[in-house]
């Protein structure tokens, strides 16, 4: 590390102030744990900062190295396409500065045993006496069109259902994937669980999240003889905040490298063999600090100029030209 290393913790965004609330205190909890490092955040979508403005601000106070730090579980295509593209741009205008993209949470001991937490406080505030292997485990992902990020959501389950003991375990999402949680939930309810604990693998709050509940919720009055338990999502829980630093210090001294194997741009996966080599370009410059539900859109007067001729491709040798001093995809 150089005195001049900084940290900009890239979100997703959300038109949910809360949500933005939530990034916003992890942002916080960050800058407590890295007190080494000049830390700044910002979103990719709707709310604000964006990513370029809090780019400017340490670029502004003298860094000359930033490790851009996706606050994302999983690759898809925001971590695959979008936040690199942003960071390629911004780069490239900054020739200067040395541009390193950090990898995603991914699938991490630290980030099962924050979900085993989330759990076991959902089972802590049911007054009934049920065994968890009368207890079915829903674990809820996000949802993308990306297969390799949904099927992580699969590994997590069944960690959590080896490793706590669960009678059984089921997968749905929250949108884009099949099955939705409430087509999900209706095919749990069908195996005769006591209980089923629904626990939304998110970072943060948000519409999707309420969505789950609200789901939960609906199954639960309809099926009064099965036990339905909202667990909590992660949040700022301290495992996540050490995985974030495990990130940070990987990106400085260590591999760096994001799982590639069964990339959709890398490799023709089945259903989705059109997407193998396509360019690498961000798609959400039309939502880009637009402001949240409860806030309107705020003009910044920030043009990214973001531009595709940077020829940054996921072609056969997956070579994702991700910022200066970052590994693969």
């Amino acid at each position: 590390m150089t005195d001049n290393t900084a940290v900009m913790i890239c979100g997703h965004g959300s038109r949910d102030d809360a949500a933005v609330e939530e990034f916003n205190t992890l942002a916080v909890h960050m800058r407590k744990r890295l007190p080494d490092y000049d830390v700044e955040s910002g979103f990719l979508e709707f709310a604000t900062p964006i990513l370029r403005e809090g780019l400017d601000k340490l670029k502004e106070r003298g860094a000359e190295k930033i490790i851009c730090l996706p606050g994302m579980l999983f690759a898809a295509g925001h971590v695959k396409n979008d936040l690199p593209s942003e960071i390629n741009n911004y780069a490239a205008e900054n020739p200067d500065l040395e541009l390193v993209f950090a990898r995603e949470l991914a699938i991490d001991s630290k980030l099962l045993a924050a979900a085993r937490d989330r759990i076991e406080e959902a089972e802590k505030t049911s007054g009934k006496d049920v065994s968890r292997k009368d207890t079915l485990l829903m674990v809820v992902g996000r949802g993308t069109n990306d297969p390799d990020a949904n099927s992580n959501v699969n590994k997590v389950a069944r960690m959590l259902w080896e490793g706590m003991g669960f009678g059984w375990a089921e997968v749905s999402y929250s949108g884009v994937a099949y099955p939705l949680v409430d087509e999900g939930l209706r095919h749990a309810l069908k195996l005769g669980y006591k209980r089923i604990i629904v626990f939304p693998y998110f970072l943060f709050t948000g519409i999707l999240v309420r969505r789950i509940y609200t789901w939960a919720d609906e199954a639960a009055a309809s099926n009064p003889d099965v036990e339905v338990i909202n667990a909590s999502y992660l949040n700022d829980h301290e495992q996540l905040l050490d995985c974030f630093a495990d990130r940070i210090d990987e990106a400085l001294n260590g591999t760096n490298n994001m799982n590639c194997q069964l990339c959709k741009y890398r490799e023709q996966i089945i259903g989705y063999e059109d997407d193998q080599g396509a360019a690498q370009v961000g798609h959400h410059h039309h939502v880009m600090g637009i402001g949240t539900d409860g806030h309107g859109a705020h003009d910044h007067g920030v043009h990214n100029g973001h531009g595709h001729g940077h020829g940054h491709s996921h072609g056969h040798s997956h070579d994702h030209g991700h910022a200066h001093g970052s590994d693969k995809d």
